[in-house]
């Protein structure tokens, strides 16, 4: 049975990583505070204690307008460490699957942006995703760059539970409408990272984010209204959409920054499922959680 260390393994899709492990996969998971993906000496010893076939590396700073602010250690973890892991794992003939994002582009097409479109990022976080897939690349050694956007999941914090927070105490909400992207689950995209490592053959850059396309206020509203189905929201909170000049943020984001999957549905030989239908599986998943969690309190 082939092994994946999951680097990352306390964040959303590291999460998903493990909970989606294939039965005929193993896998060691490591956290933040476990490995510091920058510090060779540490990333050598762990590969050579766990002995994977892969890593799947999903750690990432991924605070947007943090990274505005903090540059260095964006770039120390979203640049230094797939730097480092993919020298680190070409001489153990390890092969490296780096996560990466929608935001190495500047969302100025207007159109699905594929794996060989030129990326043009619009900030620090940005830049220092790309530097890193930039990095596992010229390394060599067949790594495979899975670029994705907008994720959620049930753990950590994210849009959609925070849409919930936050329309569960107020009356009326201020939402962005003029960015447009693709909401992706995080379990979904953790089981295209196995497909992948399972394809063996598969090289190079991927997109991948579920089906479909929405603004930010179209996916909010979704949520209310699936929540609000599913009993996991009471009342109805008034959506207001705004235009990004509304809403500034230390970073700026890419108006557009839907991914073309082409690539990726090909070499998996399925499509995907629309982000609707992943919105209500996901927040079903978050329900049953919350129930098991409150099923075990004394």
């Amino acid at each position: 049975m082939p092994k994946a260390l999951i680097c990352g393994a306390g964040g959303q899709l590291g999460q998903e990583l493990a909970l989606t492990c294939p039965k005929h996969w193993r896998h060691a998971s490591m956290t933040r505070s476990m490995l510091d993906i920058a510090d060779a000496d540490q990333v050598a010893r762990v590969l050579d204690e766990t002995a994977p076939a892969w890593v799947i590396n999903a750690a990432a700073f991924t605070a947007v307008d943090a990274a505005e602010s903090e540059p260095e250690l964006a770039h120390r973890v979203n640049a230094k460490g797939p730097e480092v892991l993919a020298q680190l794992c070409i001489e153990r003939d390890i092969r490296l699957l780096q996560v990466s994002t929608d935001f190495v582009f500047d969302g100025a097409q207007g159109s699905p942006y594929a794996p060989g479109d030129k990326p043009k990022p619009l900030g620090a976080y940005g830049r220092s995703k790309l530097a890193g897939e930039d990095a596992a690349l010229a390394a060599g050694g067949r790594p495979v760059i899975l670029r994705t956007g907008w994720v959620y999941s049930r753990h950590g914090g994210n849009f959609v539970k925070t849409m919930l927070r936050l329309m569960a105490v107020r009356d009326q909400l201020s939402v962005v409408e003029d960015q447009v992207g693709t909401p992706t689950w995080a379990r979904g995209l953790a089981l295209t990272c196995w497909g992948l490592a399972d394809h063996g053959d598969a090289s190079g850059i991927y997109h991948w984010s579920d089906a479909g396309a929405c603004s930010w206020y179209d996916f909010a509203v979704a949520i209310r209204e699936t929540a609000l189905e599913l009993g996991l929201l009471r009342q109805a909170a008034t959506l207001l959409p705004i235009p990004a000049s509304q809403y500034p943020t230390p970073a700026q984001r890419p108006a557009y920054s839907v991914l073309d999957k082409t690539l990726t549905r090909k070499t998996l030989g399925h499509s995907g499922d629309h982000w609707t239908s992943q919105l209500r599986a996901m927040l079903g998943d978050l329900q049953r959680h919350e129930q098991q969690h409150e099923k075990q309190q004394p």
